[in-house]
Formats: C-alpha cells, structure tokens, sequence
C-alpha cells in the first residue's frame, strides 16, 4: 500500500535523520529500490519526474507498477509515490491517478503566483491525504528541461509557502541538479539555518543529493533537511555496471544476451547505492 510521505518525514525531522526519495525509470529501478528499502528496513519515497512518467508510457501505468510489486515483494516498509519538481496540471494528473504525494515546483513564477497555486492543491491534497512538496527558489542544474543556477532561497518567502500548510519545502541553498561542477561553492549552511527557523517543524528537502560530500550531508540533516533526493548517482552506477559487463563480453557468452541477465549488474548497482545512500541518511531500521 502506497503511503503519504507526511508521516514518515515528521519522525526524520524529530529523529535527526532524512528520508531517501530515490528516482524511477524503469522496472529494474523500482525494483531495486523496494527491495533495498524492504532489506534495510527503512522508509523509502519512489520520485517520478515528468519526463520519466511519460517515458514509462504515463502515470496509470506507474501506480499499477509500483502497487504490484509492493503486493508481489511483500513490500511491509512506508513506501510514497511522489511527483518530482512537477507542473501545476502534472500534479493534478499524479493525484488523479493514486500518487500518494506531489511536488508542486512553482519556484520559477513570481513568488504571489506560486503561492496561490500551492494553495490550490493544498486543500486538495489535504482532502485526500497526499503529502505535497512546495519549492521556493530554484534548484540549480538541469531537471527535465528546467534548467537554474543554483539560488539561494529567501527565508520570507520560505516562510509563506510553509505557512500555507504544505507537507515539506524544497529550499535552494546552492544545491543542483545533475553532477556537481569542480568551482562549486558548496550548500549555504547560514541560509539553510534561517531558513529552518523561520518555518519551524517542517520537514525541508535538499534537491540533487548526488555528489554532496558526506559532511555537508549530515550538517544539512542537522539543520532540518528530512527529505534527500537523489537520481543521477543511480543511474551513473547503472551505466557504469552495464558498460563493465558488455565490455568484459559476457552478453556474447551463453545467454548473456537476455535483458534479464544484461540489466543484472545494473540493477544490483543501484541496489548498492540505494543501501550507501540510506546508511548515510539514517533511515535504516526507521521503518
């Protein structure tokens, strides 16, 4: 049974420790991670972006997906299915089809037009029990076409997006997208603390996770960061494993050719980075 991320992120924010939201592609990453979160005991949020919902042939198919597989592996661990940086009708679409949380990214509209959106879906989400991300200040990098330099986000403003009652907001303290470049400066620790004051008990989430350094990882999560996503680091392992494989020629030998036997390597990668990522979180055994 797919769960509202609320409750699993108000226990990481009491307990000093972060939520992992691990992003989809395909069967064998989903699998990968349910297995991995069913193993390790641990809370787990599955991210879809839009581009990888319409890749995975819609949002219908992905609910069916996800729900199956929590049925066939036994799944017993908290698992939310969660839109990632989506558009207002994106969002509306995931909780039409039985996402049990969105992110709604308004972060590149005027701050008053990004607040009456949140607030939109606000009531609707409460109404049915969907967790709902909100974003203030953009992340940097590249997710989906939408590309920002890494800004840092106004604490204020942070502040009224919070207020309107959402689930978890996504600050920009210089984190992005993708991986990180050899001049980056690194997560603003003063923003993120002024940010944290100033909205209390919610729960915050620092985008792009691949490629911050271990420490900075744990002073975030010190500071209030509940929610971490990562993505590329996952598929970097993937494609990495595959590559080994094909070069060593083992689809040349036997039935090595088998996609089930070709995406092996891949998909027990991700399993391993999945288990890195959760261990440095600290939602092992948080289930």
């Amino acid at each position: 049974m797919l769960v509202s991320a609320k409750e699993m992120l108000e226990k990481a924010k009491a307990g000093k420790y972060a939520v992992g939201q691990f992003n989809i592609n395909n069967l064998e990453w989903t699998k990968a991670i349910l297995q991995t979160a069913q193993e390790l005991n641990s809370p787990v949020i599955l991210g879809v972006s839009e581009g990888a919902g319409k890749y995975m042939c819609g949002y219908d198919t992905i609910v069916g997906m996800v729900k199956g597989m929590i049925k066939c592996l036994n799944i017993t661990v908290p698992v939310a299915l969660h839109l990632d940086h989506g558009s207002f009708e994106g969002a509306k679409a995931c909780i039409n089809a039985g996402f049990s949380s969105v992110m709604f990214d308004g972060s590149h509209y005027p701050i008053e037009e990004n607040i009456a959106k949140t607030q939109a879906l606000v009531n609707a989400c409460d109404v049915l029990g969907i967790s709902l991300e909100a974003e203030v200040g953009s992340i940097g990098g590249e997710e989906d076409g939408v590309v920002g330099a890494g800004e840092c986000a106004d604490p204020d403003e942070c502040k009224m997006i919070a207020d309107l009652g959402v689930t978890m907001l996504a600050a920009g303290i210089g984190n992005i997208h993708g991986k990180y470049p050899a001049n980056w400066a690194g997560l603003n620790f003063d923003v993120l603390a002024k940010i944290s004051e100033k909205v209390g008990d919610m729960p915050l989430v620092l985008h792009g996770g691949t490629g911050i350094p271990e420490e900075m990882i744990k002073k975030a999560i010190s500071l209030g960061v509940s929610k971490i996503n990562v993505n590329t680091e996952c598929q970097l392992a993937f494609a990495a494993a595959t590559r080994k494989y094909v070069e060593d020629g083992k689809d040349l030998s036997g039935k090595g050719f088998d996609p089930r036997k070709l995406l092996a390597p891949g998909f027990e990668a991700i399993k391993a980075t999945v288990k890195e990522k959760m261990e440095l979180f600290g939602s092992v055994n948080k289930a």
